[in-house]
């Protein structure tokens, strides 16, 4: 039988900013992300009915009952695209990144599902209406669906794709404590900061851009430190790296990302990690681009 295969880039908080706090009580934020070239990967085959497997070093921390957001897509999918996709779909989900980690895993797995049964659908399956399922799947998955650099406002449903974007490198490098969303929510001082400044020229070269983010901030970043104080320590130690552009926490955490320019240097930091904490989670990859 055809085997289908999706990747679902990590997902980088580049910039955060917590403008607000909505009437429904979720909070407003203004982004700059971009996806790396490496995350979990979910392949298709069909079957006699639907199941879900998962595989990879970081299965054991993610079910695969209905509340898995790969499920649920498949659920809204067969809803709007009755008899689209084969009767069942024998799914295996490899789970290469750790689990609440701020790199938006579940919300990249549901969305490279909504890509992977558009690619396999009996008839076509519209961008606009696959994000419109997006949305309803969770505040990340509409920005995950793009995966590519992206300028992200509300929470998480108005996404302007970039024209521009350089060349970059990252090191992702986590400690392995996870990171409960709302936790680090609750720790917030202020709800009303201020929004990310205007992107104004286009971002087309490294230091560039590093100069845009120094102008920004992560402000989950303080709460989650004082949660997992790790992420301090690793923000200092890869922003020392030779070559690093910026380092900060992404997401709510506890994922810490460095910013190169170089392949070369960004390999080393990763290296320099591994040998300082063998028992962490470190990798290097290319940052993907418009």
């Amino acid at each position: 039988m055809p085997s289908f295969v999706e990747a679902a880039p990590a997902k980088i908080n580049l910039a955060l900013h917590v403008t607000g706090r909505r009437a429904d009580g979720y909070h407003a934020l203004e982004m700059l992300v971009a996806f790396a070239e490496l995350g979990d990967e979910l392949e298709a085959v069909p079957a006699n009915k639907d199941s879900l497997t998962i595989t990879g070093p970081f299965a054991p921390a993610l079910g695969n009952g209905e509340g898995n957001l790969v499920l649920k897509a498949l659920a809204a999918f067969r809803a709007r695209w009755p008899g689209a996709l084969p009767e069942g779909l024998a799914l295996t989900l490899a789970k290469n990144l750790p689990v609440a980690a701020g790199l938006g895993g579940g919300s990249a797995d549901a969305a490279a599902a909504l890509r992977l049964f558009a690619g396999m659908a009996d008839g076509p399956a519209p961008f606009a209406e696959l994000l419109e399922m997006a949305r309803g799947l969770g505040a990340d998955v509409p920005m995950c669906l793009y995966s590519r650099p992206a300028e992200v406002r509300g929470i998480g449903e108005i996404v302007l794709p970039l024209k521009h974007f350089p060349d970059c490198h990252v090191v992702l490098v986590n400690p392995l404590q996870p990171v409960v969303t709302a936790d680090v929510f609750r720790r917030l001082e202020r709800r009303d900061n201020p929004g990310i400044p205007d992107l104004g020229d286009p971002l087309t070269r490294p230091a560039q851009l590093g100069l845009w983010l120094s102008e920004t901030r992560n402000d989950l970043e303080p709460p989650a430190i004082a949660l997992v104080p790790a992420i301090g320590e690793l923000i200092g130690r890869l922003g020392q790296a030779s070559g690093c552009i910026l380092a900060r926490m992404s997401g709510s955490g506890a994922t810490v990302f460095g910013l190169f320019g170089s392949s070369a240097q960004a390999h080393q930091a990763a290296h320099d990690l591994r040998e300082k904490w063998p028992g962490y989670w470190v990798a290097a990859a290319p940052l993907i681009g418009v």
